[in-house]
């Protein structure tokens, strides 16, 4: 059967490269972040177990990444996963990949808005200034860094407006900054810290329980998570293969680095401190290792990253909602381009809006900590679906291959399968656990129903929002999955 093309649509400028895509990938991933609030997390979950749990977690999203490979091979779209998805499974799931991705960022820059303004009152403080008109400073405080942090997020929005090239530019500097603190930290712990290494923190069966090995790898599925964002700009990279080969290099940086992390945090840091530190874990594992003002740099890496992670989050979810727009699942706003700039501004100025709003109701969490433990439970559920659908897309569409080649076969089709179960599975789990661990509702990191209502209202919002687009936008995606053409002929081949 031979397919329709489908429809050209309004065309993204192609200004990129490998290098670019990578500063894109590694800067939404944001490994200084994860390592500096992310490893005190799943350590409060999982104990000294972190690099069996970083290792574990890996192995799917390894297949995941090789689904998206293959998948942007032969059909780069700014969408991805919402095209891949509704074109090999049914449009139904393919808008919910679409739909999920884009609450799940936006949860995300929430909660890193609150982090990036943690940070900056934290060297506020290290610079001798804890008053403000009278306010006593608090890093921990859920209102005092989001209104900081809110003021960042409106500044790096701007900046995404002007276009990913400006933007790569800029994150490339601040991911070299950001890598040479902490390779050099992480190094000088891993010499240094006063507790024995010990295989046993390679040991995924000394981890204390089934519910806590599936929360612990759910948080570090969320860890890795960004490593697609290469594949958000495929449409302005000038060769499609780039993204690939971007999304590759920042996940197998990403392992070395949680890697290098988690053995110096657990060289440096007991437990107790590894678990009760929360967003200001990479600041107390600098004032162990030095005295002021080196101490700082990590702290400084952290806010650096955390700056980066925002714009770098804003730019994919931008162009999801592009490609979703463009086949008019959503409204005409998120697909207009920009002439100046060549991006989409005003769906780019929005997503900082929403950004904003989310962030302000997350006031309702009053300790940063909690707020932190329960967004990224939300996200790690929802974006385990999302990676699973993508990688099930992948395994239908190159079945073929398994009569063909069987060794392409196993790498196309069951690779990806088994990954997708093992989310899939994960976040059954995880979701069944929250429900029997409570009999009552309550907004709380620690109660069940409300880490397990979050990420269901996210998926249901899904199937209501495609209901719309399907039955009152008309929108003809629904009627074969196919997203509009990104190889449109009237893409610009010019670079800025």
């Amino acid at each position: 059967m031979i397919d329709t093309p489908p429809p050209s649509g309004p065309a993204l400028r192609k200004s990129l490269g490998l290098l670019d895509g990578v500063a894109i990938a590694a800067s939404s991933t944001a490994a200084t972040t994860s390592i500096g609030i992310g490893l005190g997390v799943t350590a409060g979950v999982v104990g000294l177990h972190l690099p069996a749990i970083m290792l574990l977690a890996f192995l799917p999203i390894l297949g995941i990444a090789g689904a998206y490979t293959r998948l942007n091979k032969v059909e780069p779209n700014a969408g991805n996963g919402y095209v891949w998805v509704g074109r090999s499974l049914t449009p139904w799931l393919g808008f919910l990949v679409g739909w999920v991705n884009i609450v799940a960022t936006i949860a995300f820059l929430a909660y890193t808005t609150a982090v990036t303004g943690s940070a900056m009152i934290q060297l506020a403080g290290e610079a001798g200034l804890h008053r403000l008109a009278g306010l006593t400073l608090d890093p921990g405080s859920t209102a005092q860094t989001t209104a900081v942090g809110i003021v960042v997020l409106v500044a790096v929005t701007l900046t995404a407006v002007t276009g990913v090239r400006t933007v790569a530019r800029l994150q490339t500097g601040l991911l070299i900054f950001e890598y040479v603190v902490l390779l050099g930290f992480c190094g000088y712990g891993i010499v240094t810290g006063p507790h024995a290494f010990s295989l046993s923190w390679f040991d995924p069966f000394a981890i204390p329980s089934a519910a806590a090995l599936a929360q612990g790898l759910l948080l570090s599925v969320f860890c890795y998570w960004g490593f697609e964002a290469a594949f958000t700009v495929n449409e302005e990279v000038r060769d499609p293969r780039d993204a690939s080969r971007a999304g590759i290099i920042t996940l197998v940086t990403m392992l070395g680095l949680f890697l290098l992390g988690s053995i110096a945090f657990q060289r440096v840091l007991s437990e107790g401190e590894l678990a009760g530190h929360g967003a200001q874990g990479l600041a107390y594992f600098g004032d162990r290792l030095a005295s002021q003002p080196l101490a700082a740099l990590p702290l400084v890496a952290l806010m650096f990253s955390a700056v980066a992670s925002l714009q770098a989050g804003v730019i994919p979810t931008a162009r999801g909602m592009f490609a979703m727009s463009r086949d008019r699942t959503l409204g005409p706003v998120w697909s207009k381009v920009s002439s100046r700039y060549g991006t989409p501004a005003l769906g780019t100025l929005l997503i900082g809006a929403l950004a904003t709003a989310v962030a302000a109701l997350a006031l309702v969490i009053p300790r940063l900590a909690d707020m932190i433990m329960a967004t990224v439970n939300a996200v790690g559920i929802v974006v385990a679906l999302s990676y699973a659908l993508t990688a099930l897309a992948a395994a239908v569409r190159f079945r073929s291959l398994l009569r063909e080649d069987w060794r392409q076969g196993v790498r196309a089709v069951v690779l990806p399968t088994l990954s997708a179960i093992s989310l899939l599975g994960l976040g059954g789990y995880l979701c069944w656990s929250f429900y029997t661990s409570t009999d009552h509702l309550e907004v709380s990191a620690d109660n069940g129903w409300f880490l397990l209502l979050t990420p269901l209202a996210m998926i249901a919002s899904g199937f209501v929002a495609a209901a719309w687009a399907k039955w009152v936008r008309r929108s003809p995606y629904f009627r074969s999955g196919h997203g509009t053409d990104a190889d449109a002929p009237q893409l610009l081949a010019t670079s800025r």
